[in-house]
């Protein structure tokens, strides 16, 4: 049976009798502004390309389910994870970090690894990263942070001098720089890779009672790297080959999957506990705090559309179901703010009416009104105001979070928890890390760092040696410095160290 041919219309369902040529006065032209087709076309290719994220605009996505494995009433309350076997459906993205849209999925970067899971109580999304720290923090630092990962003012190139100056301001930056430049700075694809919500969250059950936890998505595929020779040849050969190997793989029905196990402590675990558990440069170390299975993530569906889903997705951690809260981790407050501020910028004020957005367990019962793009009815003739007398929707007290204590002066206060940021990286490097993963952890150091000025190698080379000497001796070396010269620059003070290393010195 031959299947009778569609015909082409306008947007608006208008026959289009020829697509070839435009509209013309004679056959030589010129065009005439009565092209109604013509214009159409050329108005809509002219807006086709939105921003790009700011961070993490080159990325891959697909669809799936979430999976609960145990019982974990105890601790929340949230529904979807209310019984064993439940299953939720899911949207995830994967990303690099610092790229622009058109760069290299082999770039050295940390990965974005965002969920949202469309529950009966809501959209809950969950957003994250490969590794389980960051770079600072603090949020006053994020945009400086950005900049110097991404292109010169002057030169719009990548410029190490600005990258390599900035960390080597930021000790506390030490822990994800000896990851990222590790050989899990550069996952062989999305599918061998772990996840992390990095953040602290909160759960608490029915009974009001709350426990901090942090999410590990492990992957079921095992952890597979690229290294640093790998990684620059697939970025000349094949720059988006982790975002065609994700697509390959959900499409011969191999459906990636990630076992999630959670780390948690109760409030008064949290209060002895030898580490800030709000710091998001800190691991908790699974010695102390042993992970719990829960579920089980699996991405079985394709997007139909890439702009339609993985472009336009937007992920915002302020987006929580009654069960589960953010903490007081002031890097996870700010992006609270700034997720949803970056989408009402890039998608529009309406973003959440987007169907890879909205709810799909649930519906927007809201006053919001309104506002570009707004293609439904808009909440017809009813209320846009709260308190009414009309039926409109009203809050639910119960589905608020239990309070906990917070006490201080406001003020902008340093950072004072009594722990170092170099114990950590260095047990890593110690302790974790085996012979081979020291020697190419040094070799990606050394390619990168040896093209900052000498000033910056040599702080930077300081905070490596007060992770632990051997760090530091061995990238000194690489890069030809004066091994005496790095330890007593580590022997300083952060502003010693600054004022040590001006323009001038070292060069």
């Amino acid at each position: 049976m031959t299947k009778e041919k569609d015909t082409l219309t306008t947007a608006f369902g208008i026959p289009v009798a020829e697509d070839q040529n435009s509209l013309t006065a004679g056959p030589r032209g010129p065009v005439l502004m009565q092209d109604a087709h013509l214009l159409e076309k050329l108005g809509h290719f002219d807006r086709e390309r939105i921003p790009e994220r700011v961070v993490h605009a080159k990325g891959a996505g697909a669809g799936g389910y979430f999976e609960v494995t145990a019982d974990v009433t105890r601790y929340t309350k949230a529904k979807f994870l209310s019984q064993v076997g439940k299953r939720t459906e899911v949207f995830a993205r994967f990303s690099t970090v610092g790229g622009e849209k058109g760069s290299a999925d082999a770039a050295r970067d940390p990965r974005g690894f965002a969920i949202k899971f469309y529950t009966e109580e809501g959209n809950y999304d969950l957003v994250g990263n490969n590794t389980p720290v960051f770079f600072i923090r603090d949020p006053l630092k994020f945009p400086d942070f950005i900049h110097t990962q991404k292109r010169h003012p002057a030169t719009n190139c990548k410029d190490a001098n600005m990258f390599w100056d900035f960390l080597s301001l930021t000790p506390e930056s030490i822990h994800q720089v000896t990851i990222l430049f590790s050989d899990r700075g550069t996952p062989a694809t999305y599918r061998n890779m772990n996840g992390y919500s990095s953040h602290t969250y909160k759960w608490y059950n029915a009974a009001g009672d709350y426990v901090w936890v942090q999410y590990h998505f492990k992957t079921d595929q095992g952890i597979k790297n690229l290294s640093r020779q790998e990684a620059e040849g697939l970025s000349g050969s094949d720059p988006d080959h982790a975002t065609r190997d994700l697509y390959e793989a959900i499409a011969r029905g191999d459906y990636p999957s990630w076992t999630l196990e959670m780390q948690i402590l109760t409030p008064e675990q949290a209060k002895d506990f030898r580490w800030d558990i709000f710091d998001i440069t800190k691991v908790w170390p699974h010695g102390e705090v042993p992970p719990i299975k829960v579920g089980k993530l699996v991405l079985n569906r394709n997007p139909e559309n890439y702009f339609a889903e993985v472009e336009q997705a937007a992920f915002g951690p302020g987006n929580t179901v009654p069960g589960i809260a953010v903490s007081p981790d002031k890097m996870l407050q700010a992006r609270v703010f700034s997720y949803h501020d970056t989408h009402l910028h890039r998608l529009g004020p309406n973003y959440h009416l987007i169907p890879v957005n909205s709810p799909k367990g649930a519906k927007e019962k809201s006053y919001q009104r309104d506002g570009f793009m707004r293609v439904d009815a808009g909440g017809g003739g009813g209320p846009n105001y709260w308190p009414n007398s009309f039926g409109g929707p009203a809050p639910d007290p119960g589905a608020g979070e239990p309070p906990f204590e917070i006490a201080g002066p406001a003020g902008r206060h340093p950072y004072a928890f009594p722990n170092d940021d170099f114990v950590q990286p260095g047990d890593l490097y110690r302790k974790v890390m085996t012979e081979m993963d020291r020697e190419h952890l040094i070799g990606n150091i050394v390619d990168h760092l040896g093209h900052a000025v000498k000033r910056i190698q040599m702080r930077q080379t300081a905070i490596f040696f007060k992770a632990d000497p051997d760090y530091g001796r061995r990238v000194a070396a690489g890069l030809g410095l004066d091994i005496a010269a790095v330890e007593r620059l580590a022997a300083m003070s952060a502003e010693e160290r600054a004022g040590a290393t001006q323009p001038g010195t070292f060069n």
